[in-house]
């Protein structure tokens, strides 16, 4: 399939359009410079500008794009752009699908969103059909789905992925924790009870190639390991998993005062479930935790 992808140079991109060449798709790179070689097209999202001719060669679109939410603090500035840099992407690429001649529009538009749809659900387990929850990332997933909605009513099947918290060493959950675990100083957040939506790196790009191909999913997809653990638990693994002990507790006013308003995010629980993937046969690789931080520090 000729397959482009927006957000590719991320943690998740990256390795995403790597497994996509290995699998001998043509990938087209959505960028915002100048383009620097074959497989390569500049776009400007924050304008909704994008050639329609790229779209229209497409067979499929996948869109991760989006700044980082934890790679800042969340001054109010920051928040407008991590709510922009989601809802001008989805906009522009589900415009520019619905605006593509009928015969021409890709089949599916994976869109990337997040396990943040739901809040803070406590001890509550969740699964798609769940409403969205209270918060500023719940209002920022709520508007990031609703912007593919052109795409959607053009008739092309729109999948949006409800990504918990990958593990892998090089980025997502594990990386800022690395040292401090190595160090024998990590410890759990807060109270240790909330609920921590894990997956694997090698689970998560699994599961996207696997809402690629299958045209009878669409709509919102929980990509969560089957077995979420408390934060109490995963503190545990890990540095099980690295043979270090983990007894300093991070109290919430410590993470609050550190990150700001960002500390709401590691210290809410959310009980996500793969509802869907579950549902229609998708097999982990890393079902369990242990194995899935084994995976995560050595593959």
């Amino acid at each position: 399939m000729r397959i482009l992808i927006a957000g590719s140079s991320g943690f998740l991109g990256t390795r995403l359009t790597a497994r996509l060449h290995a699998d001998g798709h043509e990938v087209v790179r959505l960028v915002r410079h100048e383009p620097r070689g074959a497989g390569q097209v500049f776009w400007k999202p924050s304008a909704g500008e994008l050639d329609p001719a790229v779209i229209a060669d497409a067979d499929a679109v996948i869109n991760l794009a989006g700044a980082g939410v934890g790679d800042r603090r969340w001054t109010d500035a920051y928040k407008a752009e991590i709510r922009s840099s989601r809802v001008d992407s989805s906009t522009t690429l589900a415009r520019a699908i619905a605006d593509a001649p009928p015969e021409r529009r890709p089949r599916v538009l994976i869109n990337s969103s997040a396990i943040g749809w739901y809040g803070d659900t406590g001890d509550r387990i969740v699964e798609e059909d769940a409403p969205p929850g209270d918060g500023f990332l719940a209002d920022v997933c709520r508007v990031w789905e609703a912007a593919t909605g052109p795409a959607e009513d053009a008739g092309v099947r729109v999948v949006r992925l409800r990504t918990g918290l990958p593990l892998h060493r090089d980025g997502g959950l594990l990386k800022p924790q690395l040292l401090p675990f190595r160090l024998g100083i990590g410890g759990r957040f807060g109270s240790g009870r909330q609920w921590v939506p894990w997956i694997s790196l090698a689970d998560w790009l699994s599961a996207t190639l696997f809402l690629l191909d299958r045209d009878d999913i669409a709509g919102p997809v929980n990509v969560v390991g089957p077995a979420p653990v408390t934060n109490a638990q995963f503190t545990k693994a890990f540095a099980a998993a690295l043979h270090r002990p983990a007894v300093l507790p991070i109290p919430g006013f410590a993470l609050r005062a550190v990150l700001g308003e960002f500390a709401t995010e590691p210290l809410s629980s959310t009980r996500a479930l793969p509802g869907v993937l579950s549902r229609t046969g998708f097999a982990y690789q890393h079902g369990d935790l242990p194995t899935a931080l084994h995976a995560a520090l050595h593959d």
